[in-house]
């Protein structure tokens, strides 16, 4: 079920209705917990039993953990949901990717092996919902959390609908505290959690699939070279796609989940006015970040260690981040770009963070169009279908290609340069502070226009029911 779609609206209204019925929290969380099911269900509802699967592992395996008086036993809790966790991810993931390079690399030692191609069905969101409970039994094993004493609660943080397909990844500690007692939604929040709604299908609809969609399609999507200039918009409306795609499901998710009462984590704050590349994971998909932080770079050893362990460390998180996103080394050399970037900023920092230029504001500016520059460079690898594409699409940028096509219209153009430049002027201005402290800021009857604004524009664009990119991560 698609954030952009007229099921959906009618689902979250009777949603709405029942949470607001007078019935005992026990029984609204139980509506919760099923209208999460039938949400999910609604594309595939066989894969609900993996749902079910990952719940009552992990709700088990903490509790094996808690419950263990030897460390061999918590060890043991542990294993039980790494190795199902991982295994479901692993198989439904990456096991079409794993036959596919074993069966290259048997043809390229001489063995002519030519398997059945496998009909494997990737759950959506399997990688959000396992790096979700995984957390809850790593955090009760290191001691940071105790297992929850209502199995209906830890359900329902498992599936929560509003987050549940495509982050953001909330951790236990956010979100269990939160089912102790219902929150009474007043109507400032409520009007708050629509206008996020709102704003989140705006960038889906209208911005993402009305504007961006179509010339990032025909640029990365062209059988031969195109020219220099297509090849810069079409890698630029990219970089606004997929910003705004994957930002309006999550400010879709905050804002229906604020509706019901309940609060989920930012997981953007205007990526595209990033100093650096630390301070852009510290901007872009923040809730993965700080999991691949806490779960993975820092147990590697973080910053802890010496030098050379300190990169490898950052490559190793970066480039298994990049492989989280989907089983193709396309992936893999994204995730590895980020890593060379975030260990070549550590460099220079250790060796120019103490100088006074590098504070000024010019400094500030050319930082900041240096990482948005590098960014797009990523982007390439991570929207091309395969090395060829984007090596051409590399070529084409650089004008390292001669006789490319023209492929995109002057309406294509001027949209995806119109918008890039409002959402790097807007990512700048915006920087330092939030949505809330701008709407606070803005007179009463501009802000109700803006908002009615953007939901004729929804209405009239309406869209083609696009599936949010993230689904297939």
């Amino acid at each position: 079920m698609l954030f952009n779609s007229l099921t959906f609206v009618v689902f979250f209204v009777v949603v709405l209705i029942l949470h607001n019925l007078k019935f005992p929290w026990r029984l609204k969380k139980f509506n919760l917990l099923i209208a999460s099911y039938i949400f999910y269900a609604a594309w595939n509802p066989p894969l609900v039993f993996l749902l079910w699967i990952s719940t009552i592992v992990d709700w088990f395996a903490s509790r094996m953990v808690a419950g263990a008086s030897t460390k061999g036993r918590r060890i043991g809790g542990l294993m039980v949901s790494l190795y199902v966790n991982l295994g479901l991810l692993g198989f439904f993931k990456y096991g079409g990717f794993v036959l596919e390079n074993f069966t290259a690399m048997m043809h390229a030692v001489g063995f002519n092996y030519n398997p059945a191609a496998p009909s494997i069905v990737l759950p959506m969101g399997i990688s959000f919902y396992t790096f979700q409970t995984l957390s809850y039994t790593i955090d009760v094993y290191r001691k940071e959390l105790k297992p929850w004493h209502s199995f209906l609660d830890y359900a329902l943080y498992v599936t929560f609908f509003p987050q549940l397909v495509a982050g953001p990844i909330v951790r236990a500690s956010e979100f269990l505290p939160q089912c102790k007692k219902p929150t009474k939604v007043t109507a400032n929040a409520f009007i708050w959690g629509l206008v996020l709604l709102t704003v989140g299908l705006f960038q889906k609809v209208v911005l993402a699939d009305g504007f961006l969609a179509k010339p990032a399609d025909d640029v990365f999507g062209a059988a031969n070279a195109v020219t220099t200039f297509d090849a810069w918009v079409g890698v630029l409306a990219f970089s606004a796609q997929i910003f705004s795609d994957f930002a309006g499901y999550s400010t879709c998710a905050v804002g229906a989940a604020l509706c019901l009462g309940f609060n989920l984590p930012n997981n953007f704050r205007f990526p595209y006015a990033a100093t650096g590349f630390s301070d852009f994971w510290r901007r872009w998909h923040i809730t993965l970040s700080t999991w691949l932080r806490d779960y993975l770079y820092i147990p590697l050893g973080g910053s802890r260690v010496s030098t050379p362990r300190i990169y490898a460390n950052l490559m190793i998180t970066m480039l298994l981040g990049g492989l989280w996103h989907g089983a193709a080394w396309t992936f893999v050399v994204w995730g590895g770009l980020h890593g060379l970037y975030l260990s070549a900023e550590r460099w220079l920092r250790m060796r120019l963070g103490h100088k006074a230029w590098v504070k000024t504001m010019a400094a500030e500016v050319c930082f900041i169009l240096l990482t948005y520059f590098l960014v797009l460079i990523t982007w390439v690898f991570f929207r091309a279908d395969d090395f060829a594409t984007a090596w051409r699409l590399i070529a084409a940028m650089f004008g390292a290609l001669d006789g490319g096509a023209v492929v995109l219209p002057y309406f294509d153009i001027a949209a995806v340069l119109i918008i890039n430049a409002g959402l790097l002027l807007a990512h700048w201005m915006m920087r330092h502070s939030s949505h809330e402290w701008l709407v606070e800021r803005t007179p009463w009857w501009l802000a109700s226009l803006i908002w009615f604004g953007m939901i004729i524009s929804i209405i009239l664009m309406q869209g083609g029911g696009d599936a949010f990119i993230y689904f297939q991560f």
